[in-house]
C-alpha cells in the first residue's frame, strides 16, 4: 500500500486520476525547521523529513512517499505567498517570464530501520513560462484565494492554468507530484 504523506488535495486528485490506490497521513512536520540553500536538495530534505514522520508510525509492508515543491525565479526561492499582497508582488514580477519549479519526491518503506532498503530520493525540475498580465489581471487571480494555497503562488490545475504560456517538462510536476518519476519507482523491485 502506498501512503502519501502530504495534505495536498492536488496531490491526492493526481494519484486518484491515475489510478493509484493510496492513503493519506499527513506528517506535520515543521517545515520552517528544515533549510538548505541549493532548492533542489531543499525540497528532497522537505519530502524526506515528511515521508520519515509518517513511516515510523506505519507497519511494514507499506511504502510512504513525501513531497514537497518550491518555484526558483530569478534566483528567489518560493513558497506558498503569506498574504494577498505577498502574491500580488509576486504576480507582479513573473508576469511574462519563466521560472522553474522544483518538486522535491522521496518513497521509503514503512519502518524502514526494519526494511532491506533505503529511500528512494529525487528532485525533478519543470520550467514553466508565465503569461504577460495586466495589474486587473493579477488582481483577479489573487482575489479567488487560489494563489496562496500553492507553491509559487499558482495552480496548473486551476485558475492558475490560465497564466501560464507553456511548460517544459513534467506536467503533472507543476501540480505536485511527478507522476512518470512515481511510476519508474513503483514499477522497479521493491525498496522494500
Amino acid at each position: 500500500m502506498l501512503v502519501l504523506a502530504s495534505a495536498s488535495p492536488a496531490r491526492r486528485r493526481l494519484l486518484e486520476q491515475a489510478g493509484i490506490a493510496h492513503q493519506v497521513q499527513v506528517s506535520g512536520v515543521d517545515e520552517e525547521s528544515i533549510s538548505d540553500p541549493d532548492p533542489a536538495q531543499l525540497v528532497q530534505r522537505l519530502a524526506r523529513a515528511k515521508a520519515e514522520a509518517v513511516a515510523q508510525q506505519l507497519p511494514q509492508g507499506c511504502r510512504v512517499l513525501g513531497c514537497d515543491s518550491l518555484l526558483v525565479f530569478n534566483g528567489e526561492v518560493y513558497g506558498k505567498p503569506a498574504d494577498a499582497g505577498e502574491a500580488r508582488q509576486r504576480w507582479l514580477q513573473m508576469a511574462g517570464g519563466w521560472g522553474e519549479l522544483i518538486t522535491g519526491h522521496c518513497l521509503l518503506p514503512c519502518n524502514q530501520e526494519a526494511a532491506d532498503g533505503g529511500p528512494l530520493l529525487a528532485a525533478v525540475v519543470t520550467r514553466v513560462q508565465f503569461a504577460l498580465l495586466s495589474s486587473a489581471e493579477i488582481d483577479a487571480y489573487v482575489a479567488s484565494g487560489e494563489p496562496l494555497q500553492c507553491a509559487g503562488g499558482f495552480a496548473l490545475e486551476g485558475r492558475g492554468g490560465l497564466l501560464v504560456e507553456r511548460i517544459e517538462g513534467c506536467f503533472s510536476n507543476v501540480i505536485g507530484l511527478s507522476l512518470p518519476l512515481l511510476r519508474r519507482w513503483l514499477k522497479a523491485p521493491s525498496s522494500c
